[in-house]
């Protein structure tokens, strides 16, 4: 028996090991769950809406499949305005004036064209208590909404809703689904940034607006 004693210590060093790197419990002595909090703008947007949006990467790539088939020049002049992973960080833009323009890609329909551009036109950002707000005045797509924070630091999610044609300012979000606009928004140059639409009707599959700082008229 004697000659066993000093093989015991040996035998207990993967039994101490495997209790110093234990993963640690809860008092209950229960494994510990986190559980993710739902994202803001998740609560806010319709089931309809999250999905367009989640579904925008996928929308994206055949968007400029179908475009550069006939337009693959007039897509690379744009440089990062359509480029999918050009946003940059700190997405949120400085409150006041912006010069825009939007930029329709891809086809919904066979026999629509994929390619099509809007006139300039300004858009505003403006700030309501500790929430950005976007409104456009682009003819052809006016709009008005809120820019929410996303889990990814480097957009903001955009709800708001189409401007009717002789009203001076858009309705609510979630007030007439028909109305209802989401989107991405992101700072992709030194004060240039972009708002990426997709559509859920429409001859274009996405709505790419952007952004350049203008000078205060004040």
């Amino acid at each position: 028996m004697s000659r066993l004693l000093p093989v015991l210590p040996f035998l207990l060093l993967p039994a101490l090991a495997a209790c110093q790197t234990a993963a640690p419990q809860s008092p209950a002595g229960r494994p510990s769950v986190q559980i993710e909090e739902t994202e803001e703008w998740r609560s806010a947007a319709t089931v309809a809406d999250a999905a367009l949006l989640d579904g925008l990467p996928a929308a994206w790539t055949q968007a400029l499949t179908e475009t550069r088939r006939r337009y693959r020049r007039a897509v690379a002049v744009e440089g990062a305005l359509l480029e999918p992973d050009s946003g940059l960080s700190r997405a949120a833009p400085t409150p006041g004036p912006y010069r825009c323009r939007a930029v329709r890609i891809g086809a919904r329909v066979a026999t629509a064209r994929p390619w099509s551009t809007t006139r300039s036109g300004f858009c505003y950002v403006g700030i309501e208590g500790d929430q950005l707000s976007l409104t456009s005045e682009i003819p052809g797509l006016r709009f008005g909404g809120y820019l929410w924070d996303d889990r990814e630091t480097r957009r903001l999610v955009f709800l708001g809703a189409a401007t009717a044609a002789r009203a001076r300012t858009a309705g609510a979000y979630g007030e007439d689904t028909a109305a209802d606009r989401i989107g991405i928004f992101e700072r992709i140059g030194d004060y240039r940034f972009r708002l990426v639409l997709p559509a859920r009707e429409g001859e274009a599959r996405l709505a790419v607006v952007e952004l350049l700082a203008a000078p205060n008229p004040e």
